[in-house]
């Protein structure tokens, strides 16, 4: 069925943007992730490597490609018969490594007297594996840690087998008084190494966070939750129906409708497939309840992909009105697509359309509510995400920045008078989230600011700030760091 461009009649400035077909959103593929990449077939059970194999290639896909470490190692573990205990090992192996590379990297080169660059990709990544286990992972034992690196480099670079042993081994010797940079001489090196953070981040946080610097840095390094969202009303439904198959769970602090669960593959939890629930980290969860769309209202959610918050406030709408999400590639608003007919959801409308050229395509004044969840550094994800940390320079902010002023100043001219628009991030940065606000309401003298905490649910108002904003902290709120505004047009 093609999306019903009726629904956009009142919307349209002279040009229809391009949509695409629902029903026929085309199915994930099933080429295997060991297919794709030539994995070893050894990663399976039985084999005494599997878990740390699984993990090394998904390691070297990542830092080979620039991919993303949680969709690589998702697929990677859909495409294995590993039983829970060995995909928590790898799951834990890769999102660790990336956190700690920074560390890991330094104490690497004076332990070989090295740069880590010159060793091959795959001895280098077999290193970090190793110390990684041998001096931050306390539930392995270093025996175990050594023999499984030399193991998996012989597999891959035979005689590298000799050199891995030896680092490691005197890695496992000295491993309670390994350096790090003198914390009296140079503190902010010291804390970017011990922390694992790139210099230039932890410069730029302690400008901003002062003595709670540390804590944020750890917390940055800590294993983010995972958090469903349950539908409206539904969340002690969801609760007994994990808890009869044996899942551990907990309701959310924040979200009404959040649930945090003890599993490694959310999508292979009973229900997933039924549409019984959704995966949303719970500071993504309040943006929608902050953007309050009532049913039926016409909603821009202007960065839609991969489409979680469309489906929120579908859900909260009891799918009545209509619901426009773009995306400026055709594979985000497939993937938008996908989710919404997994939900049962038919008041969404994915399109493929540039949000920064949202203008020149649809009608002024034609929305109740526009969300812009803008693209950005993602500085507040770095629990999830630990491989952005070493991605990012300060010119991407500005460049984010750039991106999100041109979106705003694109989409609220489609605002109707008392309409509401939402900017959001999942960043940490002030180039990202309050100079563009600023700029964006002086800009747009219509717009008046509206108090968060008059919105939100009341579990979640102590997450609002002085001036208003929804504003999540990883060390302070043990989520992740979101910023989020609201604004009504008079």
């Amino acid at each position: 069925m093609i999306a019903n461009l009726t629904a956009f009649s009142s919307t349209l400035a002279g040009k229809s943007p391009p949509a695409i077909e629902i029903a026929d959103a085309p199915k994930p593929s099933t080429r295997s992730y060991a297919t794709e990449i030539g994995a070893d077939p050894r990663m399976e059970p039985g084999d005494p490597l599997a878990a740390r194999a699984l993990a090394l290639d998904v390691l070297l896909r990542v830092d080979a490609t620039a991919a993303h470490a949680d969709a690589t190692l998702a697929a990677a573990l859909a495409s294995t018969r590993l039983d829970a205990r060995d995909r928590a090992l790898a799951s834990r192996l890769v999102y660790g490594t990336l956190a700690w590379l920074g560390r890991l990297d330094w104490q690497l080169a004076r332990l070989t007297d090295r740069d880590c660059a010159s060793f091959d990709p795959r001895v280098r990544m077999a290193l970090r594996l190793g110390l990684y286990q041998i001096t931050l992972l306390d539930r392995v034992p270093a025996h175990a840690a050594v023999t499984t690196s030399v193991d998996l480099a012989k597999r891959a670079v035979p005689a590298a087998g000799r050199l891995v042993n030896a680092v490691l081994r005197r890695a496992v010797r000295e491993r309670n008084s390994l350096p790090l940079p003198d914390a009296a001489r140079d503190p902010l090196a010291h804390l970017a190494v011990a922390l694992s953070h790139p210099r230039w981040l932890v410069e730029r946080w302690q400008r901003r966070f002062g003595d709670e610097v540390g804590d944020l840095l750890a917390a940055d390094n800590e294993a983010a939750p995972t958090v469903l969202r349950a539908r409206p009303g539904a969340r002690d439904d969801l609760l007994a129906r994990l808890r009869a198959a044996g899942i551990a769970c907990e309701a959310g602090r924040f979200a009404p409708d959040a649930v945090r669960v003890q599993a490694v593959d959310p999508h292979a939890l009973p229900g997933w497939s039924a549409g019984v629930f959704s995966v949303q980290e719970e500071a993504s969860q309040l943006v929608t309840w902050l953007l309050d769309p009532l049913p039926g209202m016409r909603v821009l959610d202007a960065c839609a992909a991969p489409g979680g918050k469309s489906a929120h406030a579908a859900e909260r709408m009891r799918d009545e009105g209509m619901i426009a999400a773009c995306d400026r590639r055709r594979r985000g608003a497939l993937a938008i697509a996908r989710n919404a007919v997994r939900l049962g959801l038919r008041s969404i409308r994915p399109l493929v359309l540039d949000a920064r050229n949202a203008d020149a395509v649809l009608a002024r004044g034609s929305f109740d509510r526009i969300l812009v969840d803008a693209p950005c550094s993602g500085l507040g994800t770095l629990r999830a995400h630990p491989e952005i940390r070493w991605r990012r320079s300060p010119d991407d902010l500005r460049r984010f920045a750039a991106t999100q002023h041109r979106l705003l100043d694109a989409v609220t001219p489609l605002l109707r008078p008392g309409g509401v628009i939402v900017y959001a991030t999942c960043t940490l940065t002030d180039e990202e989230n309050d100079d563009v606000v600023e700029r964006w309401l002086a800009a747009h003298p219509t717009l008046r600011r509206e108090d968060a905490a008059d919105i939100l649910p009341p579990t979640a108002r102590t997450l609002v700030d002085g001036r208003g904003a929804l504003r999540t902290l990883p060390h302070r709120h043990g989520l992740d760091g979101f910023f989020a505004v609201r604004a009504r047009r008079a």
